[in-house]
């Protein structure tokens, strides 16, 4: 079965459009089959664009995994100083994200494929509703590869499903160095901040749900 984290997907194009409404910022935007979420926000991706800190004011911020851009746009609109790079491996995706951007006049969004990334640049956040079905194994080198080029400090935000393994996943993150808050829970989903972990941090996990 074709996936929306395939990289050329062949299920046939059936674009509908959405309203985002998530009260300091709103837009409209296309979504299409063959890409994630299509016809709707995901409920944990509203989680995400409604229960993470601001992002910061300026710098490199990355929606890993971008989709339609809902995430890239929020932040785009939300941060108009910085730079959001909006990375899919999905070509429909990617072709998507930089119609809705234009369409809106967000010119501080770059869409990308990860390998158009240059491997030397650092990000002063990460938000992602991370492809979670590509497999523990896939999805423990992607995070480790992304999660890796934060600023020193920063934070990531990662949303996942809790019977897809977002307890399994924050503990993996934990045994692999990160320091890791538990943020929001709504929904069956998990709103997990991740950080590098200092000599000085200390776990602290909170739990909204």
């Amino acid at each position: 079965m074709p996936q929306y984290f395939d990289n050329d997907p062949i299920t046939p194009s059936a674009r509908e459009r959405i309203e985002v409404d998530l009260g300091d910022v709103s837009f409209s935007m296309a979504t299409d089959r063959g890409v994630f979420s299509h016809g709707r926000l995901d409920r944990g991706t509203r989680l995400l664009l409604t229960a993470a800190a601001t992002p910061p004011s300026q710098g490199n911020l990355v929606d890993l995994g971008c989709g339609a851009g809902p995430i890239a746009i929020t932040m785009a609109l939300r941060s108009p100083s910085a730079t959001v790079w909006a990375v899919d491996v999905n070509d429909r995706a990617r072709q998507l994200c930089s119609e809705n951007a234009a369409a809106l006049g967000l010119d501080n969004i770059t869409v990308a494929h990860p390998n158009e990334v240059d491997s030397t640049m650092r990000f002063d956040t990460i938000w992602s509703n991370p492809p979670i079905r590509i497999g523990k194994s896939a999805l423990h080198d992607l995070l480790d590869v992304w999660l890796g080029r934060l600023e020193d400090t920063c934070s990531a935000w990662l949303v996942v499903q809790r019977h897809l393994g977002a307890d399994s996943l924050g503990r993996w993150l934990e045994s692999n160095g990160y320091l890791v808050r538990r943020r929001a829970g709504r929904s069956s989903f998990r709103l997990l901040e991740v950080q590098q972990r200092t000599p000085s941090s200390q776990i602290s996990a909170t739990d909204d749900s």
